[in-house]
């Protein structure tokens, strides 16, 4: 059942991503040639119009392929003036039609398309997984509410009592920073190395600013704040719902960052990165565990894994890394800038050598995933 959920949950992300790229490539004049969720062998495919949709057999990803992208563009021949006499003929009009088709001038060719038309279809896919996360946000927020940060409970021998919290106050700010949801609390307490947090509070209409001093735990080996609970789940009408499941996708995007950061600083290890595999036994942990209260709250808590998910993967396609939707926008950005693309075989070397690192990268995942099984 993980397995089944966990590729319902990967192919309706995916489909979102896709179909960014698609529907503002469509809007731009721009020919999709092949729409496809996954990658490797084709395991079904069928054709409506110009463009073929497919189903591949390896879950780790998908593809929107335009018209003179990917090695499909057909660069323009010499033209006739160019040719031997002896080569030069007249053509029929269908030919002619048919000739500039094949050279990209009547085919909605990517690289012929203007460069913010194309920034805005390779951006299109990570925006999509972002409004895919508000949707899911917003069903889930306007079904059991959102955790806004009212502290349940106070230790009386913790660092926030000392300071003067006290149960039922509501944090609005840390570290200067604003406080929307109880788990941002729980995020920067965890993530605390024994610094000082200045928090400001509100307690009956009130507002007061303190420093809390974090307390070391020798056993559990980090700093705590003394706050105990998950906030005080409060349900909204249409506005804060909408406003809320905003707050919902910026937590996932800061945590995301947040993830990549102690990833590069060697914060996190090898065992802390899941692939398709390991997701997978993620979302039958979830349903394991969900089933017991019904098939209800197996759907919100698939929500709330779908969320995490493409807000991660939206994230993560912005990257300027070669052969990601971001290390493209690098290009065109340039592009914009100098007034002219960088030579198409140049991008490609770059964006090869990028793909090759990625499937290194998740054949090294898939690997820790399985070990980690057994």
């Amino acid at each position: 059942m993980g397995i089944v959920l966990f590729l319902i949950i990967f192919c309706v992300i995916v489909i979102a991503h896709e179909f960014g790229h698609f529907i503002i490539a469509k809007m731009n004049g721009i020919r999709v040639v092949e729409f496809s969720v996954g990658m490797g062998p084709c395991i079904f495919s069928f054709t409506k119009g110009e463009t073929k949709y497919a189903i591949r057999l390896l879950p780790i990803g998908g593809a929107c392929m335009f018209e003179g992208k990917d090695g499909l563009y057909l660069p323009e021949e010499e033209s006739d003036e160019e040719q031997p006499a002896q080569e030069q003929r007249e053509k029929p009009a269908a030919e002619d039609m048919v000739q500039e088709t094949k050279l990209g001038k009547k085919s909605g060719a990517f690289p012929d398309a203007p460069v913010f038309a194309r920034i805005a279809t390779v951006v299109a896919g990570p925006i999509f997984n972002f409004i895919l996360a508000f949707i899911f946000s917003a069903i889930i927020i306007s079904s059991y509410g959102a955790d806004t940060p009212v502290v349940q409970k106070v230790a009386e021998d913790g660092a926030a009592y000392a300071a003067g919290l006290r149960d039922g106050d509501k944090i609005v700010k840390m570290n200067g920073n604003k406080i929307r949801l109880y788990r941002e609390i729980s995020l920067a307490s965890m993530l605390n190395k024994g610094e000082d947090i200045p928090v400001t509070y509100e307690r009956d209409g009130k507002t007061y600013d303190v420093v809390v001093s974090p307390i070391y735990d020798e056993e559990a080996g980090r700093y705590y704040m003394g706050l105990y609970g998950q906030g005080v789940y409060e349900k909204f009408s249409l506005p804060g719902t909408l406003k809320y499941s905003a707050y919902e996708v910026g937590y996932w995007i800061e945590t995301t960052f947040m993830s990549l950061k102690m990833l590069v600083q060697g914060q996190v290890g090898k065992d802390d990165v899941s692939g398709p595999v390991g997701m997978a036994q993620t979302v039958n942990d979830i349903y394991t565990q969900s089933k017991p209260d019904g098939v209800y709250y197996v759907w919100l808590n698939m929500l709330n894994f779908a969320i995490l998910l493409s807000a991660n993967l939206g994230v993560l396609n912005l990257l300027p890394f070669p052969a990601l939707d971001g290390g493209r926008l690098v290009f065109l950005l340039v592009e914009a800038v100098r007034g002219k693309p960088i030579p198409p075989e140049k991008e490609g070397i770059v964006h090869m050598i990028g793909m090759v690192l990625l499937m290194l990268l998740m054949v090294f995942v898939l690997f820790n995933d399985i070990s980690r099984l057994f």
